[in-house]
């Protein structure tokens, strides 16, 4: 009962052995971290469409949850940019924004979220993650920083306008360019320009004169508070709303209140694909993030509980007030850099945050949307990453295709189609380089038992025996592919009297296989050509004893390569120079 409650409770394990040291490390990084998170939390609020509350509400009991539930020391969940992203395209098709159907669409989202994390961890799936190649991961990633950023113009111009992909944004855009306001244009673009400075010039800037390195990381973190202070005294004093200038207004001064999520069926099955998508794009961006932040201290990070954790914590935020959240990238950086040393320096975050809900709204009240913008344009703009097109061309054309793919599918038909065309070119890339496994016709080495690729290597060979090796598992997918390749080359070589399949990188092998294998055989039997398999796997011979391959196969199974070798090659090899 222990074990089961220290494994899906790791609050049990680093709790028990905290320190005043690590307590100390923790309250520095939080307090660094929700500074950070303030304004952050705002601007994605607004990027959902929803209220700005909201993002505080989303940041406080997930962040808690996480806490107790998570494995990763570092990751700051919250809402991210993404997510947010996709939250506004998946409920903007079922409310209007502003609307009560459109908050409770939030939380059911978070809500399903939520279930489909919990569910997955518990059975233990986090390995379908693997699903999303990294390529194709990036290529969204960058498609959607470039649509949230798109998205923002709007606030920075002062106008209205609609859309929920590139050419619709660029074309709302485009209509009411004539609908400018002069003042917001202003506040946003020297908000956005500062916002960059402070991102590269700053933190040089105030080491140059004498400030010590965390202070001057702490300064620079603490740039987009600065634009919120200036911008808001400014609106304020100057009554630039009088002029136009959209404001946040009146925000609640309150915790998070205790929600309950719509459960009707039909609210649950126009947002259940939505809440799946997000549900993986989350956790691929969260476990990315948690693992190259752990394997910097030599941590580890269990994928299964961290689907746990994040499903609780998006439990957490469907039951108060807020929206889908999951492990951000900007702020688990900061968090780590800051020192966080346990997942207690994210709960202290969250009472910082608390504190802010209570104590700091009436001070946003003349706080410009224009501001919250360019937060969301300067975080998004380094998710965008062009470069993953000139490497995945360099590397691979199919990656590149897949990548190219997404990025097109995702600007033009928006995140849930770019998103559902990640996933589906992802497993469909796995699945065609697997049909085609890499067969490599091999030689001996001489003065070895080492055999190698005779287009690589100067090898021994003997014109009557082909000897092959399979570089791949084999499975439904490849087999014909394997049975078309053996029976091809037997074919045009007519010399060949025996096949030997060298098994050393077969993992596994499913029935179709070994019915595929049987078929060879038979092929080859009917040709005078007999098989042969060496250096078989135990689990591998495990299956091939279940079926009749072993029973009627022509020839023999080797131990080791050599041996076959040994035993049917001429009495003088075939000296064979690498091509």
């Amino acid at each position: 009962m222990r074990r089961t409650l220290t494994r899906y409770l790791p609050i049990l394990t680093w709790g028990r052995r905290y320190t005043t040291e690590a307590l100390s490390n923790d309250l520095i990084a939080a307090v660094i971290v929700t500074i950070m998170l303030i304004p952050q939390s705002l601007a994605y609020a607004l990027l959902a469409g929803l209220p700005p509350e909201a993002g505080l509400y989303a940041s406080i009991v997930p962040i808690i949850l996480y806490a107790m539930f998570g494995t990763s020391r570092a990751l700051a969940v919250g809402p991210v940019a993404v997510v947010s992203l996709m939250t506004a395209a998946a409920i903007g098709k079922i409310a209007d924004q502003g609307t009560m159907g459109y908050a409770m669409a939030a939380l059911t989202l978070a809500g399903l979220s939520g279930g489909i994390l919990l569910t997955m961890g518990l059975l233990r799936l986090g390995f379908l993650a693997n699903f999303l190649s990294h390529p194709v991961v990036a290529g969204f990633i960058t498609a959607s920083g470039i649509l949230i950023a798109t998205s923002q113009l709007k606030h920075i111009l002062g106008i209205k306008a609609e859309g929920d992909t590139l050419p619709t944004m660029l074309a709302g855009l485009w209509d009411h360019l004539g609908q400018i306001n002069l003042v917001t244009l202003v506040l946003g673009v020297a908000a956005t320009a500062f916002l960059f400075w402070v991102r590269k010039g700053l933190k040089p800037l105030l080491k140059s004169k004498g400030v010590s390195p965390k202070l001057a990381d702490v300064m620079t973190k603490a740039g987009p508070v600065a634009a919120v202070f200036v911008t808001t005294s400014l609106v304020w004093l100057l009554g630039l709303d009088g002029w136009g200038v959209r404001i946040v207004g009146a925000v609640p001064q309150s915790l998070p209140p205790l929600t309950m999520p719509d459960l009707s069926p039909g609210l649950i099955g126009q947002l259940f694909v939505p809440a799946l998508l997000i549900s993986v794009i989350g956790f691929v961006e969260s476990i990315s993030v948690a693992q190259t932040l752990a394997a910097k201290r030599r941590q580890r990070i269990d994928p299964d509980q961290e689907l746990i954790g994040l499903g609780m914590a998006n439990l957490g935020s469907a039951f108060t007030g807020g929206f889908p959240v999951t492990g951000g990238f900007s702020r688990s950086v900061v968090n780590f850099d800051a020192g966080a040393e346990t997942p207690a320096a994210g709960a202290f975050t969250a009472i910082g945050l608390a504190v802010a809900a209570l104590a700091l709204t009436p001070l946003i009240y003349f706080l410009p949307n224009s501001t919250l913008a360019a937060t969301i344009i300067v975080a998004v703009l380094s998710l965008v990453d062009f470069g993953i097109l000139k490497t995945a061309w360099a590397y691979s054309r199919a990656d590149f295709f897949a990548v190219a793919v997404t990025i097109l599918a995702t600007l033009i038909q928006g995140v849930e189609t770019g998103v559902t065309a990640g996933v589906l070119l992802s497993i469909g890339l796995h699945l065609y380089k697997t049909s085609r496994p890499h067969v490599a016709e091999v030689g001996l080495v001489p003065g070895t038992q080492h055999f190698r690729n005779i287009h690589r290597h100067a090898v021994l060979t003997d014109p009557t025996l082909l000897m092959l090796r399979i570089d791949e598992s084999l499975y439904f997918a490849n087999a014909r592919f394997l049975e078309d390749y053996i029976l091809n080359r037997v074919v045009e070589d007519c010399p060949i009297r025996n096949v030997v399949l060298m098994c050393s990188a077969i993992n596994d092998i499913d029935l179709s296989a070994v019915e595929s294998l049987e078929a060879i055989n038979t092929r080859l039997e009917e040709m005078g050509v007999r098989l042969h398999l060496a250096e078989v796997k135990g689990p591998v011979m495990d299956r091939l004893v279940r079926g009749n391959l072993i029973t009627h196969m022509t020839g023999a199974i080797f131990l080791a390569q050599y041996d076959a070798w040994v035993k049917l090659s001429a009495p003088v090899p075939v000296p064979v120079a690498a091509q």
